[in-house]
């Protein structure tokens, strides 16, 4: 059975979590990182020398970094699914889920450090306005390409949203204001309908 390490309040495995809930994966989970250490200890090291979460063992499989978990789970169990048949669909997805990594990740885990973090990280407070002023931009563009699509990669849920779920839950937590972006609001309420978001990231 597929081994998922890792403490459920960690943005990264509530990807794998919200993925395996999804696709009716069955899975048993360890909490490791965070208040429940581990993950320094030369045991996970083995397996995931970053030491961060999430890791899996899929039967004697070992693999970590979370879009990486979230692609191999859904090109094994999600196949027409989460993982698009469709070529061009699929690397759609693909694509928003390295933009979650590259371009929203930066300000966005600035601010949930300053903000949503127990206790908050010191953060200075021209560093939280820049944070905060490039999210915005960020969101703005997926709204903007929300406009046209139910979801990031058409008109079905697929991997591209699995990456970016976590992402615009805290967005919508934060105490701040927010722009109007009125696409990114409907895809958020979209998400929030599916019971697996739900149970893995909403109510976290």
């Amino acid at each position: 059975m597929l081994k998922i390490l890792g403490r459920k309040t960690s943005s990264n495995v509530q990807k794998v979590l919200w993925c395996c809930a999804e696709l009716n994966i069955p899975f048993v989970r360890e909490d490791v990182g965070g208040p429940f250490g581990k993950n320094d200890q030369p045991e996970y090291l083995r397996l995931n020398p970053n030491g961060l979460v999430p890791t899996i063992d899929d039967d004697g499989f070992v693999l970590w970094e979370s879009n990486a978990i979230v692609r191999y789970l859904c090109a094994k169990h999600g196949a027409g699914t989460l993982c698009p048949d469709d070529i061009a669909v699929r690397a759609d997805a693909d694509r928003w889920m390295d933009w979650q990594q590259t371009t929203v990740a930066p300000p966005m885990g600035i601010l949930f450090r300053a903000s949503l973090k127990s206790p908050p990280d010191d953060i200075a407070r021209t560093e939280v306005d820049a944070a905060t002023k490039r999210a915005a931009g960020v969101w703005r563009i997926l709204d903007t390409h929300l406009m046209q699509r139910p979801f990031v990669a058409g008109n079905d849920v697929t991997m591209g949203d699995v990456a970016l779920g976590n992402a615009i839950h805290r967005w919508f937590k934060l105490p701040l204001e927010r722009p109007e972006l009125p696409h990114l609001a409907q895809w958020y309420a979209r998400l929030g309908a599916r019971p697996a978001y739900r149970e893995h990231v909403m109510s976290v």
